[in-house]
Parts: structure tokens; sequence; C-alpha cells
């Protein structure tokens, strides 16, 4: 069975890579550059995991995740933050928001898809 991701990030060069290492994984990729069509596509698609980014143009991913996390259609859904944007506090706030892991950019792409596997079992 194919795993469908959906990954979020306002930078298409990002999704795009994420696309071709994801499947030929064996993933299905589903693909939103903004917060409000990454709500969209989650509560359309039903993705069995999120790769969210924080700073998307039009709301934050920590806002993203919350809504996603309220919603009883997406809620069990895992959500990873990949974001450029490290530090404790931010990690702290992603967790307590829901996220299921917390990945900063720049990453090793053998430790994320690793980390996604976890997160999935």
């Amino acid at each position: 069975m194919r795993i469908k991701i959906l990954v979020v990030d306002d930078e298409k060069s990002i999704v795009e890579a994420l696309r071709i290492a994801l499947e030929s994984d064996n993933c299905t990729v589903i693909e939103a550059h903004t917060g409000s069509k990454a709500i969209e596509r989650a509560r359309g698609e039903i993705p069995d995991l999120i790769l969210l980014d924080i700073m998307l143009p039009d709301m934050t991913g920590y806002e993203v995740c919350s809504i996603l996390k309220k919603d009883p259609s997406t809620k069990s859904v895992p959500i990873i933050m990949l974001t450029g944007m490290s530090g404790t506090g931010n990690k702290i706030a992603g967790l307590d928001l829901g996220a299921d892991d917390y990945i900063t950019k720049p990453f090793d792409l053998n430790e994320l898809k690793a980390r996604i596997h976890s997160v999935l079992q």
C-alpha cells in the first residue's frame, strides 16, 4: 500500500525535491503551497502524514497544525513540522500544538524518511 503524504511548503523547489525522494520510496505526494490550500487538501484527501513548513504566505504552519488537530476528520493524521525555524521555543510550540515531530532545514533525507516511518508505526 502506498503511503499518501501531504507536503506543505511555499518553496516549490523543496516540494519538488521531496516529491522525487518520497515517490521513489513508494509514497504518493500531494502538495500545497499555502496554509489554506493545505487545510483544503488535508480535509479532501485525508493523507497518511503531513510534512508542514511553518513559514507560509497566508498563515503559519502553527495555525494550520492547530486547525487540523481540532478537526475530527484530520486530528489523527500525523504532522511533522519541516522548517528552517530552529530553536527550542519553536520546537516546543509545534509539539504543543499537536505536531508529532519537528525537523529543521537543512535536513538529511535518510533521517527524514526514518522519522516518517517511525511516526507512521
